[in-house]
């Protein structure tokens, strides 16, 4: 025992050591060598086991139960049956001799050791492993650890890791299925028991806020008096022992509904003990209790208490998340959401004492949070299931859900609950529209509702009702979750956008369902806003240095403010909702609409002609803005109603379209005198996107005779005028471009004009170029560096605007986009000619192969074959490998993006149908495959990678006769003749690219291109081509299962596996004869035994589901074997 004794204070020591604050990385590795190389010995573990029971050194025993579980885990195979037997009754006795002195993290551990034994040995060589846990749960002494036990086994054994062969894995889950009704069983009987042991008699009912609450809601949710009289009864008062033993019980009830499917196992009684403990969560008093006892350990009791209705509710919500419910679960679920809806009702009960708000206020905040979770869960995966019961008030349910909602005391909360909101519209919509029938039958069930709904989140954007929750919210800073949502293509916003954005959807779907009554409800509110705005005029004085408002008093600066605030929000809900007033129903609103866009036009007027974004005030840094934002948002919310112009202006202009041309040149007033760079941007912009909206969507003939317009034509081809910032100059120069190009709506072609428009389409342009055109002469000069940054600025105003012209045009009809085409032939021969000359300066490369990229998708046919054969043979010639090798390699993102979009613009290039551009295929193949392809292949970078296979896929895609000749004759005789096969080299090349793809870690540019080749075989059966078929076949086969086997691409197991089907259902003889056997063969690391095994088990089905089942079988069972064999001992004889 000596030795065992000094080992034990030499690792104490050690651990000591390790854990000391002074020690060095150095000698923390040395210790950690040290340490691993004891633990690899062979019988380690009975030093382990000594230490155990004779320290109290945490560290030591925690190392100790690190080395019983690397053995369990990865040598059990290998230790000798008759020191398992040692194990397996030694660890167990250990853990009931110490487990109430051990701390529960050591505890804990211990546990899961003596369950990884389990899972490897139940019930063949540890016959008692459950059954022991099942008595220990039975035994009030040892309840607890029982609990803890059982936990762990649901999580180790119900979804196990991989290191367990299939096989084994649904024998567990057999095994514990079969167990579950008793243990159900036992559960429900320790939480039953507690409850009623605790119970308030019913003989003196204590004064609770609870009792008088069975009003005719309750009676009519629980059906059953017996129902409502249970749950009324006060809330016992459980001593921290019971408190705990529940917890434990609850925890392993959400672990195991979490994987159990619903059946009868699940009794009512459970379920209504499990709705008895999430009570525990809504009741106030428990927190009352805690204060008025004083004592910090009555408070975290109180904190307890409010942990067990947390936990009831997580088991709820398990078993609302399964959307497959058997018929006779049906039943148990309708009593769930009764019991659940009558602690809703609690939850938001008035009583004289509490307001609902203040009452939500004093729940635990996870409490709240689950609640929530539930009634998302209910409206989205049962309120259809459950909405058919005649014996369920779903209206009275709303109501509840309303009280909930609108008194949540954190704005997560109520956004939270928005979003239940907008599924329940979402659910109606749909359920209307497939009902169409019932239309109005289902709408007056719920109108109420839904207009209460919509006077409520309206009020609640409103400053005028809101104001201290508003001014809580930031509209400063982008918010952080925001950033990854913008990463994916969608705005960023302000935590105050964010809110004022998710009322307006739940406005906008009300309006959807109830177009009256949501506009009745918004247009008196807007108007009142408005009456306000519109009256500053009177308080306008002149000053010395300009226009001054003359309220000063700081009451009436407040509530100006939040007036114009609140304008600001309603002129965005008139916008969000225009898309109400068109199509189908134009007529039926046309007067609702005709009056919003009056307003809207002479609102956008009056702010533009007394200036007051330009005007002083008496707290400039809050007014200033407000009045900037109230006018920017009424020409977005005009802006809006775009479409509705436009087909007011297809009904209307042949008979009298004077109140149309009114509106429109009344706007155009509104909109010319902000067109300048004195104006702030942000209005400015609102200004510019309007003018592109007239433009472009309404397109009225009369425009470019408006002085207003003219008077913008002017501005903009004058070079001795200010220019606009960059992003109005574009806006402007696409409008003033659109209102020439776009044919005029419900005219006849003879009637357009397209001479007169062309030739000023011309002379716009060419007033637009003329500083970039002047380059052509001198870009051949070596340049100063003041002198090229001058340059670079007019080759980046220039194309920007160019660019967005052909861009917003390139979906019209054939005579615009000649007509552009005309007008911008000699900015791009000039373009063409630079080229050459910046091919060096990355970023002008990308700017000029931007815009040649915009050519090519909107204008290829205008520019004609002769001409975008030379821009192609230039970029050709331009990127040598030199070039693409500086470009990739030394010029970092900006470099790749220029390759990037150069191999873009070959994409559209071989995608052309016809002849015209199929002689320069054999030119784009070897740039990919001799000249990127080799520099790219070896970089870990993603750059410039999934370009060039998008360019290879539509190569093969878009010219697969180039490869593959089939005559006629050959498709008659299917069969017979094989294809004729051309270009057999090129082809083999862009394969094997594909195939090494598969091998490196990106996993986007492994999913593209496993999905290209799939499109390949769908589309041309490339899987069956005799090239593909007797040489590369097998090989994608065998690169697609190591990866599976790897584990490098998890995400991606589905596809992979039916990628694999795929391939191997085009020869499925030669997949289960020579290929498997072979595949098997090499593989390293399991014997043939196990070989074999893995061989019989992969059975020979033909459909894709076993087929797929199979390889996943495969991949595990090969997995687990390697395992194994690892753990083995050195020098282990395998019979």
């Amino acid at each position: 025992m000596a030795s065992e004794e000094a080992s034990l204070r030499a690792l104490e020591s050690l651990m000591t050591e390790f854990f000391h604050n002074c020690t060095t990385n150095e000698r923390k590795r040395e210790i950690e060598e040290l340490l691993n190389n004891f633990a690899q010995q062979i019988g380690a573990w009975r030093f382990c086991l000594y230490f155990l029971s004779s320290t109290r050194n945490d560290y030591v025993m925690m190392y100790s139960l690190t080395v019983f579980e690397n053995l369990i885990n990865k040598m059990w195979l290998g230790v000798p049956s008759q020191d398992k037997m040692e194990i397996r009754s030694c660890l167990p006795k250990l853990l009931l001799a110490h487990h109430k002195t051990l701390p529960y993290f050591i505890r804990n551990k211990l546990c899961k050791v003596i369950v990884d034994i389990g899972r490897q040995d139940w019930p063949m060589f540890y016959h008692d492993f459950f059954t022991n846990i099942l008595q220990l749960i039975q035994s009030p002494v040892t309840t607890p650890l029982g609990l803890i036990m059982l936990k762990t086994t649901s999580e180790e054994l119900a979804c196990p890791r991989e290191d367990l062969s299939v096989a084994r894995k649904e024998e567990l889950r057999k095994l514990l299925l079969d167990q579950v009704q008793t243990v159900l069983g036992l559960l429900t009987g320790i939480l039953e028991s507690i409850w009623d042991k605790h119970s308030v008699t019913a003989a003196t009912p204590p004064p609770s806020p609870t009792s008088g609450e069975s009003g005719d809601l309750l009676s009519s949710l629980l059906q059953s008096p017996s129902a409502a009289k249970l749950l009324n009864q006060p809330i016992p008062i459980l001593d921290t022992e019971s408190e705990y033993i529940c917890s434990l019980a609850l925890e392993c009830l959400a672990h195991l509904f979490s994987w159990i499917p619903l059946s009868t196992s699940i009794t009512p009684s459970l379920l209504t003990t499990i709705f008895h403990f999430a009570r525990f969560g809504c009741d106030t008093r428990v927190r009352k209790m805690s204060s008025v006892n004083g004592s910090s350990q009555n408070s975290v009791l109180g904190q307890e208490r409010g942990r067990l209705g947390v936990l009831a509710m997580s088991c709820i919500n398990e078993l609302m998340s399964k959307n497959c419910v058997p018929m006779e679960f049906e039943e148990y679920l309708l009593r769930m959401f009764q019991q659940t809806f009558y602690l809703l009702q609690k939850i938001t009960k008035e009583n004289n004492a509490h307001t609902v708000k203040s009452r939500l206020e004093e729940l635990d905040e996870s409490y709240i949070e689950k609640f929530t979770d539930f009634l998302r869960l209910f409206v989205s995966v049962h309120l259809r299931r459950i909405e058919s019961y005649s014996q369920f008030p779903v209206v009275e349910f709303l109501a509840l859900l309303f009280k909930y909602t609108f008194h949540q005391p954190t704005h997560e909360g109520y956004f939270s609950c928005l979003d239940i909101w907008t599924l329940f519209l979402d659910y109606l919509t749909s359920k209307i529209k497939s009902r169409l029938a019932d239309k109005e039958a289902v709408l007056n069930r719920y109108e109420d509702a839904l207009v209460l709904l919509l006077t409520e989140v309206l009020n609640r954007i409103q400053f005028r009702y809101n104001q201290a929750q508003l001014e809580e919210l930031d509209d400063e800073t982008l918010d952080d979750d925001v950033r990854s949502r913008a990463e994916q293509g969608q705005l960023q916003q302000t935590e105050w956008q964010r809110y004022l954005r998710q009322s307006l959807e739940v406005v906008a779907k009300v309006m959807e369902l109830l177009p009256t009554h949501a506009f009745s409800t918004l247009f008196p509110v807007l108007q009142d806003n408005l009456e306000v705005y519109l009256g500053l005029q009177q308080f306008v004085v002149t000053s010395g240095t300009g226009h001054r408002l003359n309220i000063t008093a700081e009451n009436d600066c407040r509530r100006l403010h939040c007036s114009l605030r609140d304008l600001s929000s309603l002129l965005q809900a008139v916008g969000r909702l225009a898309e109400y007033f068109i199509g189908d129903v134009f007529a039926a609103r046309f007067n609702d609409a005709l009056t919003v866009v009056e307003r809207l036009v002479k609102v956008t007027l009056y702010g533009s002609q007394i200036k007051l974004y330009n005007i002083e005030t008496a707290v400039p840094s809050v007014l200033k803005p407000d009045l900037i934002d109230v006018h920017a948002q009424s020409l977005a919310a005009l802006q809006a109603y775009a479409h509705w112009l436009a087909q007011f202006y297809s009904e209307v202009h042949r008979q009298n379209p004077e109140q149309f041309i009114s509106l429109v040149s009344t706007a155009l007033e509104a909109i010319t005198p902000l067109i300048s760079s004195k104006v702030q941007e942000k209005l400015l912009l609102s200004a510019c996107h309007l003018l592109v909206s007239l433009a472009t969507t309404v397109r009225p003939v009369f425009l470019i005779s408006i002085p207003a317009v003219q008077k913008v034509f002017n501005r903009i081809t004058d070079t001795s005028a200010q220019r606009l910032p960059d992003k109005a100059q574009v806006l402007v120069c696409r409008a003033l471009s659109n209102v020439l190009l776009l044919p005029w709506p419900n005219l006849p072609e003879s009637e357009q004009q397209w001479a007169v428009r062309s030739t000023n389409h011309a002379s716009l342009i060419s007033a637009l170029t003329r500083e970039y055109r002047q380059l052509k002469s001198n870009a051949i000069l070596p340049q100063r560096k003041v002198q090229l940054e001058d340059t670079k600025a007019i080759i980046h105003q220039t194309l920007s605007v160019l660019e967005d012209i052909v861009e917003s045009i390139s979906g019209e009809s054939t005579k615009s986009r000649q007509i552009c085409y005309q007008s911008l032939q000699e900015s791009v021969q000039v373009s063409l000619a630079l080229f050459p000359a910046f091919i060096h300066q990355s970023d002008v490369t990308d700017e000029m192969l931007s815009f040649f990229l915009t050519l090519f998708q909107g204008l290829r046919v205008q520019m004609g074959v002769p001409f975008t054969e030379q821009i192609i043979q230039t970029f050709l010639n331009m990127f040598t490998r030199e070039q693409l090798a500086e470009s990739i390699l030394h010029e970092g993102s900006t470099g790749c993006r220029v390759v990037e979009k150069f191999l873009k613009i070959l994409q559209v290039v071989v995608q052309e149908p016809g002849q015209v551009f199929k002689p320069f295929l054999p030119s784009v193949i070897s740039l990919c495959m001799e000249q990127v392809y080799p520099i790219i292949a070896e970089r870990s970078s993603p750059d410039v990678k999934a370009e060039l296979f998008e360019l290879l896929f539509r190569v093969l895609h878009h010219n697969w006769r180039y490869f593959f000749k089939s005559s006629v004759l050959a498709s008659v005789q299917r069969g017979v003749a094989e294809e004729q096969m051309e270009n057999e080299a090129q082809f083999s090349a862009i394969m094997q690219a594909f195939g090494q793809s598969f091998l490196q870690p990106d996993i986007h540019l492994f999913k593209q291109n496993l999905f290209y080749l799939e499109t390949l075989n769908t589309k041309q059966k490339l899987y069956h081509k005799k090239i593909f078929r007797t040489t590369m076949l097998f090989q994608f086969v065998n690169v697609l299962l190591q990866v599976l086997v790897h584990k490098s691409h998890d995400l991606l197991q589905e596809e992979i596996g039916i990628a694999t089907y795929n391939m191997a259902s085009v020869d499925f003889d030669g997949f289960y004869s020579a290929f498997l056997p072979e595949f098997l063969a090499s593989c390293d690391g399991v014997d043939s035994n196990q070989k074999n095994v893995l061989g019989r088990n992969f059975k020979m089905d033909r459909d894709l589901p076993s087929f797929t089942q199979n390889v996943h079988r495969l991949v595990n069972d090969l997995r687990y074997y390697r395992l194994c064999n690892d753990s083995l001992p050195p020098g282990t004889v395998k019979l």
